[in-house]
């Protein structure tokens, strides 16, 4: 199964698969225990950043939508 990251309204940023990897700034991988399913802090309330605790309930509002970026600019 592929990585799907799923971008929920007024929530986290959920990730779904069978290998996922998140690492912070310096490379260094989080334990995530085996699990196939996380969901990142999205407003920055979280107390365990970059995981969601549900703090944002009451307090974030994004309606997900989805569209399309324009194509990059060229390389110079």
């Amino acid at each position: 199964m592929a990585i799907k990251l799923t971008v929920l309204s007024n929530g986290s940023l959920r990730v779904e698969g069978e290998d996922i990897e998140l690492v912070d700034a310096d490379g260094q991988p989080y334990g995530l225990g085996g699990r196939q399913r996380i969901s990142i802090c999205r407003c920055g309330l979280s107390k365990q950043k970059p995981f969601c605790d549900g703090s944002h309930k009451g307090h974030f509002e994004h309606a997900a939508v989805a569209f399309d970026l324009p194509a990059p600019k060229p390389a110079v």
